[in-house]
């Protein structure tokens, strides 16, 4: 029996504005390229064509290096294409310069009825790039989400879109955006493996040394690094006593011992500095460590264990409070069952 042909590339059309920030453009695009070579070694057709594009014909990047004989901004489109927006400086979102402006009003006219009607198109936002796709109006009402720092500004220029805080990426039919930076490298994955296949995703992840591949459902900052934005030592030596022993029998009495201040001025410490009490913070880093032994197979009785949850029924209350469903549905979405 004859095999199926391959169908044609895709086209990835990187969208770069002034500025753009380089590893929103880099990691995606040895992503995307990587996938072509895996392809191209087995003997079959490539699935993707990587282009790009500006208001001119040079672009000078976020560090530097400037970009040069880069496509003018298409008039048409006529194969099926991901159209990739890369991010910019923040100093450089506040006062969009012509050239910005430019590739806003384009988008509008191009992009935005393909994305009303035509299933063979997508936009990509990458970081800040989801800024670009809400000056150009091509949000409407979708789903969508930036870096966490820019999260409120997104939601002043796209007022009736719903942005999605913290998560690494978010899909919602032809728009898929992505958290800050490397984030864009996760969505990339993901596209692949929704194209071409799981193998041919986890061969690039494999490739790129990116081990943990993210999903839509998590967090765009690890529980290990959330509520550790701030510079005060004594809630620093509790978090990083809490992350070293988990499964330690903690109190708020043990851990005020460990910052050298009373368990009164401890609970006024963490609520001022991380946003959380002691507790509620080692009960997040032990979910997330519960979540990792699931994920690697763990029984739910076994990942509350090694944990540090006195039993699984603690762990399955703790899940539902911070993240809703069970620890079950967990384990039943990484062991390949519905």
């Amino acid at each position: 029996m004859r095999e199926r042909a391959d169908p044609p590339p895709i086209d990835i059309l990187f969208v770069l504005p002034p500025r753009a920030l380089l590893l929103d453009l880099a990691g995606p695009a040895e992503a995307f390229r990587l996938a072509n070579q895996h392809r191209s070694s087995a003997g079959r057709t490539v699935p993707f064509r990587l282009r790009y594009t500006a208001a001119t014909r040079q672009v000078d990047s976020s560090v530097g290096l400037a970009m040069a004989a880069v496509e003018p901004l298409p008039q048409s489109l006529p194969r099926p294409t991901w159209m990739v927006l890369v991010g910019q400086p923040s100093e450089a979102l506040a006062r969009p310069d012509p050239d910005t402006l430019t590739i806003a009003q384009w988008l509008n006219r191009r992009m935005r009825p393909l994305l009303e009607g035509d299933l063979q198109h997508r936009l990509v936002t990458i970081c800040s790039g989801t800024l670009l796709a809400a000056r150009a109006g091509l949000l409407g009402s979708r789903r969508c989400t930036t870096h966490h720092n820019l999260l409120e500004q997104l939601r002043r220029l796209a007022t009736h879109a719903e942005v999605v805080d913290n998560r690494v990426f978010v899909l919602d039919g032809p728009l898929a955006s992505s958290a800050g930076v490397t984030a864009g490298i996760d969505l990339a994955l993901h596209l692949i493996a929704q194209a071409c296949g799981d193998a041919l995703a986890a061969a690039v992840a494999r490739d790129m040394v990116v081990y943990l591949r993210r999903t839509p459902h998590d967090p765009e900052l690890s529980p290990m690094l959330a509520h550790r934005h701030h510079l005060h030592p004594a809630v620093h030596r509790v978090q990083d006593a809490i992350a070293a022993r988990p499964t330690h029998d903690w109190d708020t009495t043990s851990l005020a011992a460990v910052a050298h201040v009373t368990p009164r001025h401890l609970l006024r410490l963490f609520a001022e500095h991380a946003g959380v009490s002691p507790l509620e913070y080692l009960e997040k880093i032990r979910l997330e460590h519960a979540r990792q032994s699931l994920r690697r197979g763990a029984s739910v009785t076994r990942a509350a264990e090694v944990a540090g949850f006195s039993s699984d029924l603690q762990l399955r209350r703790a899940w539902g409070r911070h993240w809703g469903g069970t620890p079950r549905d967990e384990a039943s979405r990484h062991s390949g069952f519905p």
